[in-house]
């Protein structure tokens, strides 16, 4: 059942490291009766994308890429029946069958038979969200209704940004005792789109009691974290040091590593004090190796992995709800469909010119080295924010800034 779908749609297409191109596709159809077809509304540009965009994670070229997407249901499959024509829905990044153990366990990030959106190989992702349409695997328990709190400009983070920056934050601080908010220390690595959400986490799953810290190299995103109630300190200051000083040499009970590199695991494990923890939610690319001795001797607690959206869709939005105007900046700007090639390289160039912060970190010894996780504004000193793209071909243009 459904609604009129033309043969053919726009989309954009993954040709090859640093080309992405505006095609003619044919529309996708339901193919299983546990599908969905969506008519895109807004999609959104994650850092990462920019893993196959740049070469760095092997990919099969021709996919359609973009894994964060809104829009409405224009077809169903005969067995979804919580869901009806014309619902405005999220699609989270990564599809979920409900009915596996890790489903079932609320896990649904490792569902058995989840594919993610636009990235990666054929067997393991499909056709993404920057198109008019998208075919929706599994739709009964991967769609989400949009939750009628939170403003159109912003459903789009609940498909990965705020979940994932949520996650960081709140598996080790979700729980913590009142008793123990006031005097917990708390580090935030990169204030990106999803850095920025951890830090607005963590400041309110301790009822602001808790002293945030927010380490990144450019003073716009550390302003941004400082208004939001956080501690800001330059990656060329040298946090470790200025961290431990502020509180008697103790360093961090928890620490968010949101920026996908060693380096920045490395920075984590020199402030987290002796029993602490630190919760790492970037896809990290390459080898990762820590001393045996030094693991063992601090008794650090480490976690790693891919956010289950689904499992806690529901709760991570009641609390985005609650932040959205103060959150509301990270998605001002937009663009049409018909730019994403223009967005992929301006959204790239601000990435690389993160890198080079990062590199000049490394050569100066009195500062950390981390890379700061990225922005969409043309500008290599600009506030974060991801890049939206609106997927109707005649929508007004907008790249977040």
């Amino acid at each position: 059942m459904g609604s009129f779908i033309p043969g053919s749609m726009r989309a954009v297409v993954f040709k090859g490291p640093f080309e992405v191109e505006v095609v003619t596709r044919a529309t996708r159809h339901i193919r299983e009766p546990t599908d969905a077809i969506l008519k895109v509304s807004s999609t959104a540009l994650c850092g990462s994308d920019l893993h196959y965009y740049r070469g760095h994670q092997k990919s099969t070229p021709g996919f359609v890429c973009g894994h964060e997407t809104v829009g409405h249901v224009v077809a169903l499959g005969d067995s979804v029946q919580n869901f009806q024509i014309g619902d405005h829905v999220v699609v989270p990044f990564s599809t979920a069958c409900g009915d596996c153990f890790y489903c079932k366990q609320g896990e649904s990030s490792r569902c058995s038979k989840g594919v993610l959106f636009g990235c990666i190989t054929p067997a393991f992702a499909v056709d993404g969200g920057q198109a008019e349409y998208v075919r929706v695997l599994h739709a009964a328990s991967s769609l989400v209704k949009a939750p009628p709190g939170i403003p159109e400009d912003m459903l789009v983070l609940m498909a990965d940004v705020f979940p994932t920056g949520y996650f960081a934050a709140s598996r080790f601080l979700k729980d913590l005792p009142k008793t123990q908010q006031e005097d917990t220390i708390a580090v935030v690595l990169g204030c990106g789109p999803v850095g920025i959400c951890a830090i607005a986490s963590a400041i309110y799953l301790t009822g602001g009691q808790a002293k945030v810290f927010a380490v990144d190299s450019i003073p716009e995103r550390l302003e941004a974290a400082k208004k939001l109630g956080a501690i800001p300190v330059n990656l060329s200051d040298n946090p470790v040091e200025k961290i431990k000083e502020a509180w008697s040499g103790r360093g961090a009970d928890v620490v968010m590593e949101i920026v996908s590199h060693a380096d920045a695991l490395e920075l984590a494990f020199d402030l987290v004090r002796p029993f602490g923890k630190i919760s790492s939610v970037g896809v990290h690319n390459e080898q990762i190796s820590f001393p045996g001795f030094a693991l063992y001797s601090r008794n650090v607690t480490m976690v790693f992995g891919r956010c289950p959206v689904r499992s806690i869709f529901d709760e991570t939005a009641a609390v985005l709800e609650k932040l959205k105007v103060k959150l509301g900046f990270l998605c001002q700007k937009k663009m049409s469909l018909e730019e994403a090639p223009e967005a992929f390289k301006l959204f790239e160039k601000q990435k690389s010119n993160q890198d080079k912060n990062r590199n000049e970190a490394k050569n100066n010894p009195a500062a950390a080295a981390v890379v700061v996780s990225g922005s969409a504004s043309a500008s290599p000193a600009a506030p974060p924010a991801p890049l939206v793209v609106a997927a109707a071909a005649a929508a007004a243009a907008a790249v977040a800034g």
